[in-house]
């Protein structure tokens, strides 16, 4: 750990100050640190961590935000819409059931081109009732118009919740980004991680200017109007050019940060792909573990590889079918299911991804971890001894294959 701070010291601007933080108190920190002018939320776990440490934040004057506390995490989605648009730097934070409250209003956020920073702790959605992390609740959000960035570690999380307030207020992009991490493995586990300056950040982040305020009586504009068949397709088509021009920006906003604290960022992490002949695609936390089984698949002579997706809106396809160009064999991990669908919500964008881009390998679907069963390494040595069996003549198959279910 020591050589790596040396090296991103020598790498990246600032070094940050090393701390042993949850995930969720880090968060925290980046918002305190980004100074929002609103926050609005409503307590749920596992997000309550985050709210409650940045609230002491506010009642111990370390930032000047205007805090709210709302009845319902609907009514917290729409105080930041409000706020959003009279000009206000807005945040709020949520997780499983509050986002599926919040369903209506996250359109209205999108579409309204508003820049609201959202962190949300991902968790599993009832019933039967669980309280611990799937991808269950940012898959449920995948059509919403909403940047979607995901985090392995409270390190990234942190390093996420700064950069994704560029992005939502970039010029070139003006939406809302969800910023997802792991309920309870990232936001409840501690870990060394670095906390910049909060000069660093702030210049970052840099001030926010509205170009349009409701709030600005002189130049008067409408937000929200009925919207029929006369303008809506093209204002919807407006957001999927924003989502597209989005990418770049990721991009850029991801070396930037890189820059400035060695640790650069894009859509896609690849993972030992050089010469890869199998390989896996996995998003948030897991991607740890997988790191580790494909490290020991190298040792005893399999050529594994895996790509941790780290962008989920607007989904890299084309760098994706670039990175798995030359791999026999892919195993798609999903955290979450969809019940009558032709497969899981992963397994499908990718699948529909490598097509449209002209490489299709073999490909196979996995679910595990819902409701928040620990995946380990020996599901993920499964699944790649699955993959080395991989046929090149046989059928696609349609069905997720589910590990670590009981019998």
């Amino acid at each position: 750990m020591a050589t790596l701070t040396k090296q991103r010291q020598k790498l990246g601007k600032y070094s940050g100050t090393p701390v042993a933080l949850d995930g969720a108190t880090l968060v925290a920190n980046a918002m305190r640190q980004v100074r929002p002018d609103v926050v609005a939320a409503y307590p749920i776990t596992p997000q309550t961590v985050i709210t409650e440490a940045f609230s002491e934040f506010v009642a111990n004057g370390e930032v000047d935000t205007e805090f709210i506390q709302t009845e319902s995490e609907h009514a917290a989605m729409s105080a930041c819409i409000g706020a959003a648009a009279a000009g206000a730097r807005t945040q709020t934070a949520t997780s499983g059931p509050g986002l599926a409250l919040m369903f209506e209003v996250l359109y209205v956020a999108s579409g309204s081109r508003l820049p609201i920073v959202m962190h949300l702790c991902a968790r599993a959605l009832s019933a039967p009732l669980n309280i611990l992390c799937d991808h269950s609740d940012v898959m449920g959000i995948r059509d919403a118009g909403w940047v979607i960035l995901l985090a392995e570690s409270a390190q990234e999380a942190y390093d996420n919740a700064i950069q994704a307030v560029r992005i939502a207020e970039h010029p070139d992009v003006r939406l809302p980004v969800a910023s997802v991490m792991d309920g309870f493995t990232t936001t409840h586990g501690v870990e060394r991680s670095e906390l910049l300056p909060n000069e660093a950040v702030a210049e970052f982040v840099g001030p926010y200017k509205a170009p349009y305020s409701l709030l600005d009586v002189a130049h008067p504009v409408t937000l929200g109007a009925l919207d029929f068949h006369d303008y809506y397709f093209e204002h919807k088509r407006q957001q999927i050019e924003a989502m597209e021009r989005a990418r770049e920006v990721i991009r850029c906003v991801g070396r930037e940060y890189g820059e400035l604290t060695g640790r650069h960022y894009a859509a896609l992490e690849p993972y030992r792909m050089e010469d890869a002949e199998v390989a896996t695609l996995v998003i948030g936390s897991s991607a740890g573990t997988m790191r580790v089984v494909v490290d020991e698949l190298r040792r005893s002579g399999v050529r594994a590889g895996m790509v941790k997706l780290r962008c989920f809106r607007p989904f890299p396809g084309k760098e994706l079918a670039e990175l798995l160009g030359g791999v026999h064999a892919v195993g798609i991990m999903d955290r979450s299911v969809s019940p009558g669908a032709a497969n899981a919500p992963l397994f499908t964008e990718v699948s529909s991804a490598l097509f449209q881009h002209g490489h299709a390998p073999l490909m196979r679907s996995y679910v595990y971890g819902l409701g928040g069963r620990t995946p380990g390494p020996a599901q993920f040595r499964q699944a790649y001894q699955d993959l080395l069996a991989c046929d090149t003549l046989e059928t696609q198959p349609a069905a997720p294959r589910y590990l670590g279910l009981r019998e």
